[in-house]
């Protein structure tokens, strides 16, 4: 350049090109800068390990995921902590309720009939249990029940009879019949005479329950020899016939209790 030919045409130009590219190089390693923290905050998220270039940009190496991470997405947590679940144990109230279940379902025992003495039926022996579980319902002892015993054994050999006299009585359940007036079932009892209906009185339990009604209305009953007790309920054309049978209900009774 020549001195005092004016102003350097190359110093005008490339002077200011050096101070912009200078600032965009600078703008752009800012930029460059922010993008590797961005992309190391997020691979240190990750727990993987981001490769980045040797022109300072991110490289194309894959990212590792950490293992324990996939683990714990795939394999499920043993149950209770790796030991066996074990059911609880029923409560109390469930083996209360669970009892009272089986025993509504469980269908009641039928009872057995008395096994019958010497000389006496089936049919005898039980209408014999009936008098004597009467006796037990209502409370009274062993000497009232002789005493039904006594008259039951007299009356009928403690057999329930129909009597041909009297309607209806042979279409109900009975052992055998009499025509003894219109006397009825086990201890011959009259429906004339205000005992109680031709069904009532062919029933051995409702017939037993009547004779004991009487026979408790007697002041003196337990008193009296046992075929004077019988009789004054019966009031007997045959008043001495059931002083014979005492021994015999004693057997029957006892092999009853």
């Amino acid at each position: 350049m020549m001195p005092g030919s004016g102003p350097d045409m190359y110093q005008t130009d490339w002077a200011p090109r050096r101070r912009r590219k200078g600032r965009r190089r600078a703008k752009r390693t800012g930029r460059t800068v922010a993008l590797l923290v961005a992309v190391s905050a997020v691979g240190a998220a990750v727990g993987g390990v981001i490769a980045v270039g040797g022109t300072g940009l991110p490289g194309t190496a894959p990212v590792t995921v950490d293992a324990a991470v996939q683990q714990r997405q795939i394999v499920p947590e043993a149950a209770s902590r790796g030991r066996v679940r074990v059911s609880p144990a029923p409560s109390a109230s469930s083996k209360a309720a669970s009892t009272k279940s089986a025993q509504v379902t469980k269908s009641p025992a039928k009872p057995q009939p008395p096994e019958p003495v010497t000389g006496l039926s089936q049919a005898q022996m039980n209408n014999a249990a009936v008098i004597v579980r009467v006796a037990q319902k209502r409370k009274l002892p062993r000497r009232a029940m002789l005493v039904a015993m006594m008259t039951g054994l007299q009356e009928s050999s403690l057999r329930n009879l129909a009597n041909p006299t009297v309607a209806g009585s042979l279409s109900l359940p009975h052992e055998d019949s009499g025509d003894n007036f219109d006397s009825l079932g086990v201890f011959q009892q009259r429906p004339s005479q205000g005992w109680g209906s031709v069904k009532e009185l062919m029933t051995p339990s409702y017939a037993a329950g009547a004779f004991y009604e009487k026979l408790v209305e007697i002041d003196d009953w337990e008193s009296k020899d046992l075929g004077e007790a019988a009789q004054a309920v019966q009031r007997s054309g045959v008043p001495d016939g059931y002083d014979k049978h005492e021994d015999r209900a004693a057997e029957v009774v006892d092999a009853l209790l």
